[in-house]
């Protein structure tokens, strides 16, 4: 999964409004609330507001064609172009339209343009809980009327379901989603006498990463793990695995506490004074190349992770502290509808989200890119088993849903990620000490949270404390 963050991308309802030239009165929370679809679908349509430029496919003309920016590229695309094909040919009313745009950087940037145009698509996604902001901008149907006893917010794995919905209203269903996972070169490993199984603690890896160090790699030891200037997702992950947290129920900022300190300390020795690993400009491709027996990716980079490297890829849950609990943050993103002028644009789009909730068509983009089969019908699919059983490292990142929790409030917002990067980034790449980098992250986090508390509790988040 591609994890691009900006400072500009911020949310907050008031700025948000201001950049898409609107007043409070049109896009108050009050104007979220009927259902869609049904008898007052007619409530979510948005006058003057148009279906951005699309191109529709030969032999498909008179159709209803709806248009989704995906934020994805290479061989994911190649997969959910597979999947709109599959759906386009199993009806004659709908054509599925998928252009990728880059990245979630690059989504967020067009969409809010394409807002301001009033020019837009019909779907789009967001990483984790930043599709918040086109939420207080009204710029998304809610979804709760098109379920039925078929389709409904049950098909869907449990842990990512309460990220759906707003004000007690459903905006979401979940489709690319992941956890983060520590890979680990296990040809490597097997080489130097490790555990096959990998690190299962911090204390596990600075035992392991010694032995490690003696493979030499272009004249150099090996390192036991590389890590990334966009590490927020991996570090929140690791604070909870140390028993602390970024932030509390109380939207009070804690990454700067005791536990949090030890935590990054603990990895800022780990680099500077251990030797045993580094700050690499793309820990991917280190990985990859062999260059570093260590690193932390999304379960969505299990497909290509495998592919691009020429040695046995390891995965295993995310590391904790000896005698903590470990847990990772969920990610990845969902499908959302957007508000335009046409009502039969919104219904197909939801036509398309049932047809994708499906147990072959959920397995199929699990298999084809490492996300999460997100449907719970799809992970006892004999295609899943079949794939469970030839690689085990989808065994795995299946298991570590156990463990996957909502992030922090922190880790809502993107100017906030950005903040946690590059708190990481100075301790691991300049050797800054611990707390003044916290401190000064701390600082700045406060007042993102602060800024948007009275929105965040304005909309009642079932079940995410």
């Amino acid at each position: 999964m591609s994890r691009l963050y900006t400072p500009s991308s911020q949310f907050s309802r008031r700025r948000m409004l201001g950049a898409l030239g609107l007043g409070a009165g049109a896009a108050g929370l009050a104007a979220c609330g009927a259902p869609a679809g049904g008898d007052n679908a007619e409530s979510n349509l948005r006058e003057g507001f148009s279906q951005a430029d699309l191109t529709i496919p030969e032999g498909y003309e008179g159709r209803t064609p709806i248009l989704f920016w995906a934020p994805w590229t290479g061989g994911m695309f190649d997969v959910l172009t597979g999947l709109f094909d599959e759906f386009n040919e199993s009806q004659d009313e709908i054509v599925a339209i998928a252009e990728s745009v880059g990245g979630y950087a690059d989504l967020n940037q067009k969409f809010t343009a394409a807002l301001q145009a009033r020019a837009v698509p019909d779907i789009v996604c967001f990483p984790e809980m930043q599709w918040l902001q086109f939420y207080f901008s009204d710029a998304l149907v809610p979804l709760d009327g098109y379920f039925d006893d078929e389709w409904n917010l049950d098909t869907y794995i449990q842990n990512f379901v309460p990220e759906s919905k707003a004000a007690g209203e459903t905006f979401l269903v979940p489709f690319a989603r992941s956890t983060p996972l520590f890979y680990f070169n296990k040809t490597r490993y097997i080489e130097a006498g490790l555990p096959e199984e990998g690190p299962k603690t911090w204390e596990d890896l600075a035992e392991f990463a010694p032995e490690l160090a003696k493979i030499e790699v272009d004249g150099r030891p090996m390192s036991a793990l590389a890590f990334s200037s966009d590490d927020a997702w991996h570090g929140q992950a690791d604070i909870w695995g140390f028993g602390g947290a970024n932030s509390n129920q109380d939207f009070e900022v804690t990454i700067n506490d005791e536990a949090g300190v030890e935590w990054l300390e603990w990895q800022r020795k780990f680099v500077h004074e251990d030797g045993y690993a580094y700050l690499a400009q793309d820990p991917g491709t280190d990985f990859s190349a062999g260059v570093s027996a260590g690193k932390r990716g999304s379960t969505a980079s299990l497909t290509g992770t495998t592919e691009a490297a020429d040695f046995e890829v390891g995965v295993c849950f995310m590391l904790s502290k000896e005698g903590q609990e470990a847990a990772v943050p969920t990610g990845g993103s969902g499908l959302s509808i957007v508000r335009a002028e046409s009502q039969d644009r919104q219904d197909a789009c939801a036509e398309l989200f049932r047809f994708l909730a499906g147990p072959e068509q959920s397995a199929t983009w699990h298999i084809g890119t490492g996300y999460v089969p997100i449907v719970q019908a799809a992970a006892d699919t004999d295609r899943v088993k079949e794939n469970v059983e030839k690689d085990p490292n989808y065994g795995v990142a299946l298991d570590q849903l156990e463990i996957a929790r909502t992030a922090d409030y922190t880790n809502w917002f993107q100017a906030a990620v950005t903040e946690i990067s590059a708190a990481q980034t100075k301790v691991y790449g300049d050797n800054t000490p611990t707390q003044e980098a916290l401190n000064a992250a701390a600082t700045s986090l406060q007042e993102i949270l602060d800024d948007n508390r009275e929105d965040m509790e304005s909309v009642e988040f079932e079940g995410w404390k």
